[in-house]
């Protein structure tokens, strides 16, 4: 099957993978976009795992108000390099843990940080653990992985901090 430059970018668009990656993966499954894009999540996990253990010394701090100025979050996301913490999508990255935060209360940011004895779901309680909330297909780790497969570094979350009036 001949794939179209149409299939590619699209494809580019949601994975935001290199352009052969994308032609490689459309041609592997037939030019079935799906298909394509879990192969391309599969070869961003391995690259992402190549990345873990890496040092990250750049980042950001994202502060996040909600509407009503009645409760907000910081949320302090690193990765590698300056030129990384200064893209668009890690700012986007940052700004929606930072939303996530303030919309479902959690108080890890993952399972290593829970105490043993806590019976609590870690999926109510673990940042990276929940659902994301604009996509409940997804969990918040996925997000963060997909961002440093694309960009090539390791990303790590590494504290976060929630405010309500009152509480």
């Amino acid at each position: 099957m001949e794939i179209s430059v149409d299939q590619i970018k699209a494809l580019r668009e949601l994975t935001g993978a290199g352009i052969m990656d994308c032609k490689k993966a459309l041609q592997e499954t037939d030019g079935d976009l799906p298909k394509a894009q879990q192969i391309l999540r599969a070869k961003g996990i391995a690259k992402v795992a190549q990345t873990v253990g890496r040092e990250v010394k750049e980042g950001l701090i994202e502060a996040y108000i909600h509407s009503g100025s009645r409760m907000g979050s910081l949320v302090e996301l690193h990765c590698e390099t300056d030129f990384v913490s200064r893209l668009p999508e890690f700012r986007e990255l940052a700004h929606q843990l930072a939303m996530q935060v303030v919309a479902m209360t959690p108080h890890f940011v993952d399972r290593s940080q829970m105490p043993e004895d806590d019976s609590r779901d870690p999926e109510e309680v673990c940042l990276l653990q929940q659902p994301y909330i604009k996509d409940d297909s997804r969990v918040i780790q996925d997000l963060v992985t997909d961002l440093s497969a694309r960009v090539g570094e390791h990303i790590l979350v590494r504290r976060f901090v929630r405010f309500a009036l009152g509480e």
